[in-house]
């Protein structure tokens, strides 16, 4: 498959002020500010704008001291080297306020210094890249001081912690800003090969058919990563791996499997067979769930010496509707595991008459899967059965790959938190989620904050607990291959 040279045209947002609070955190040295420069280099950020960073007066930054921090972000994390005229022109547009949760300080000023600057309409976005205990204040603190005016917020992950947080921040929220003005970000859905999803299924008659209950015989959605809480204690004991994972980035994945296709890709149209999935979802049975903790977890810093909190989870969802209803859908995510993959496996039924022996294969897997992996660049591989050459009827695994990075031009794709900024800017709410499906994913997860199973040790680098194969058999897990 080969490219097209005929480049499609991309919209460029109005005028923008981006102030993003937690400007010295670690997601936005490894994201934001990486993700903005190459937005910048691509031509894909507004012709007049503004980056404010914030935070509280403890650890407030000069100008000099934040374009320093920002430096290095990109030099360490970023597509694109910061150097030359590109670099020049986009340090001279940042700055750094700091503001505290009664309103006080530099913030204020700043964003009305930076509009009469720039003159003319100016739109303001802010990116709360903060834990959720602090996302509330600062909602309160943009109202109080008028700054939510003509204001969009993006909101990070995870939403609150149960569905009682999240219900109060979203009342907070509702106070002070329109439901279309805000964008709650779970970066898996910024991802090309998530997008792709839709289009293998919705574009193609070849699988929407086959897409149900009678061909499928299980979904599984596998995000293991090697990274340990990479010195994160304190925060990975306020969520846990159940939270930060499953209630936000695995069952967002397993909507856009399972949907229905919407009459188009608009915002209002995609959330809502969004939310007929949530809403099909049976509350997780936590019979159906493992939790494991490697071992080490407990001398990290910032961990209680008795932390009972999981960095593994596996676990099996439900979708009682009619096309899903009877197909297990197992999820399992964790740190410290053998191999960082995103991988959404769609096994299909073996057929009814078996006409080929199989024996000679015992112990492997026997095909009949479509594998997307949306780890980036992704890649889709169907993998089915075929006859060995020779005189005898013998089969053996075959696979089919399709990779983004052997088949479309990459020098210019957006990372997944680029791609959502960038939809921010320009209004588009198509992948962000509602506060109804904040609160029915809150819904789902209820029984198993409230129940959790024990933890059980696993061995950094190993697959998880010894005992998750119980979640899924009569199957196994597609990985490891």
């Amino acid at each position: 498959m080969t490219s097209t040279d005929t480049a499609m045209k991309v919209e460029v947002p109005p005028d923008h002020i981006f102030v993003m609070f937690g400007a010295t955190g670690d997601l936005a040295k490894r994201k934001i500010l990486p993700g903005l420069f190459h937005l910048a280099v691509a031509g894909l950020l507004p012709k007049n704008y503004r980056v404010i960073g914030c935070s509280r007066q403890a650890s407030a930054l000069s100008d000099k001291e934040f374009r320093k921090r920002a430096y290095d972000a990109v030099c360490e994390f970023g597509s694109n080297k910061p150097e030359g005229d590109q670099w020049e022109a986009f340090e001279k547009n940042l700055s750094f306020a700091y503001a505290e949760e009664d309103g006080t300080g530099e913030l204020v000023d700043a964003v009305t210094r930076a509009e009469k600057e720039m003159g003319g309409e100016v739109q303001r976005l802010f990116h709360l890249a903060v834990p959720p205990g602090v996302l509330l204040g600062i909602i309160e603190m943009l109202g109080a001081t008028g700054l939510n005016e003509n204001t969009k917020i993006i909101c990070e992950k995870p939403f609150g912690v149960d569905l009682a947080s999240a219900r109060q921040l979203n009342a907070a929220i509702a106070e002070c800003f329109d439901e279309a003005h805000v964008f709650r970000i779970d970066h898996f859905l910024g991802k090309e090969s998530i997008d792709n999803i839709l289009a293998l299924r919705f574009a193609n008659g070849l699988f929407e058919p086959i897409w149900n209950r009678n061909h499928i015989s299980y979904v599984q959605i596998d995000v293991p990563e090697t990274l340990s809480i990479e010195g994160r204690g304190a925060f990975f004991e306020e969520t846990g791996t159940f939270r930060d994972m499953v209630v936000t980035h695995l069952l967002q994945v397993l909507a856009f499997v399972a949907m229905e296709q919407p009459i188009s890709l608009d915002a209002k149209p995609l959330r809502d067979e969004i939310a007929k999935v949530f809403d099909s979802i049976t509350p997780i049975n936590p019979e159906h769930v493992i939790r494991g903790q490697y071992d080490g977890y407990l001398k990290e810093t910032g961990v209680a010496p008795d932390s009972q909190v999981e960095t593994f989870v596996a676990l099996r969802a439900d979708v009682e509707n009619t096309r899903w209803k009877g197909v297990p859908f197992f999820l399992r995510t964790g740190k410290s595991m053998a191999q960082s993959r995103q991988v959404v496996t769609i096994g299909f039924k073996e057929p009814v008459m078996r006409m080929f022996p199989v024996d000679h294969m015992e112990g492997q897997r026997h095909g009949n899967e479509l594998v997307a992996d949306f780890a980036d660049p992704g890649s889709i591989q169907t993998h089915f059965l075929a006859k060995q050459p020779g005189p005898e009827m013998r089969l053996a695994p075959a696979v089919m790959t399709f990779r983004y990075a052997d088949s479309f031009q990459t020098a210019n794709d957006l990372e997944a938190y680029e791609h959502l900024i960038l939809e921010a800017m320009l209004g588009n709410q198509a992948f962000f989620t509602r506060s109804d499906g904040i609160e029915r994913q809150w819904e789902i997860a209820t029984p198993v904050l409230e129940h959790p199973p024990a933890v059980e040790l696993y061995e950094p680098g190993s697959w998880g607990p010894v005992s998750i194969d119980r979640i899924v058999a009569p199957d196994r897990w597609s990985l490891p291959r």
